[in-house]
């Protein structure tokens, strides 16, 4: 267990936000969490990334309570990409990704070589590098989320916390997105929307439902057609290919209509 939350809840402006919840994050896994809007997905990054305290309970870094270090020491063991971080700066590229830095700077300990070095690294791994001298405005989405990313690998974290990271992109820079995030030798926990992404990339989900962990465990144990009705409202197949993936496809009422058509069109021709 290298990060846990134990009973935590959380309030804000007398709502509770997040009630009860506890889960361990192991060594090396990718967990997903995922919930409809308003379940308390980006309240619980919060929590454990150690941005805000819980109203009860406790988050553990490494077997410590996490607010019991200092943000310096937090920083150097977890980075956060936040869903919404952008800058009015007029700062470059690389200039954004230094500063994934600034948890090991001060004093006496100035900008060095080997500072430039793992900057390097960190473009040249989400394939940035060419991109290193463009101001952040001139950039697409998909350009600033690796830049993100960059960011939050240049600060060299065991933790990479992810708060739906694939948000206006294009499916194409999703899948490049997750893709590279899982090649990482980190453990990641990702708030998620797509159900799919979740099954595809997460070696277990998280389910929240209105502030509470509504389930938890891999993918084919967690998401069934049951939970899916009962937690997004929506009616969906599920199969599992060979290599145990779960592959989902909603059903509108107009695709319902077409499935009861044929289910029994191939009970006949098979002679079932």
């Amino acid at each position: 267990m290298i990060l846990s939350a134990s009973q935590v809840s959380w309030s804000a402006g007398g709502t509770e936000i997040l009630r009860d919840i506890t889960l361990a994050v192991e060594a090396g896994e990718f967990l997903g969490i995922i919930g409809p809007n308003g379940s308390g997905k980006t309240s619980l990054m919060a929590l454990l990334s150690g941005i805000r305290k819980p109203r009860s309970g406790e988050v553990m870094l490494d077997g410590a309570p996490i607010g019991s270090l200092g943000r310096r020491a937090v920083a150097q063991r977890l980075a956060l990409v936040e869903q919404q971080a952008e800058t009015g700066e007029r700062i470059t590229a690389r200039q954004a990704v230094e500063i994934g830095r600034t948890p090991y700077l001060g004093p006496l300990t100035p900008w060095s070589a080997e500072d430039d070095r793992i900057v390097d690294a960190a473009l040249a791994n989400v394939d940035m590098a060419h991109l290193a001298g463009r101001t952040w405005h001139t950039l697409s989405g998909g350009e600033r989320q690796r830049l993100h990313i960059a960011r939050a690998l240049a600060q060299q974290p065991d933790i990479l916390l992810l708060d739906e990271p694939t948000n206006h992109l294009d499916i194409g820079h999703q899948i490049s997105l997750l893709d590279l995030v899982q090649r990482q030798e980190l453990t990641v926990v990702a708030a998620l929307h797509d159900l799919n992404h979740a099954a595809m990339y997460c070696d277990r989900i998280a389910v929240m439902q209105s502030g509470r962990l509504a389930a938890l465990g891999r993918p084919r144990d967690v998401l069934s057609v049951e939970l899916i009705r009962d937690v997004f409202g929506v009616d969906a197949e599920i199969e599992l290919d060979e290599g145990g993936l779960c592959h989902l496809r909603f059903l509108t009422q107009r695709s319902q209509g077409r499935v009861k058509a044929v289910r029994p069109a191939l009970r006949s021709a098979l002679g079932s």
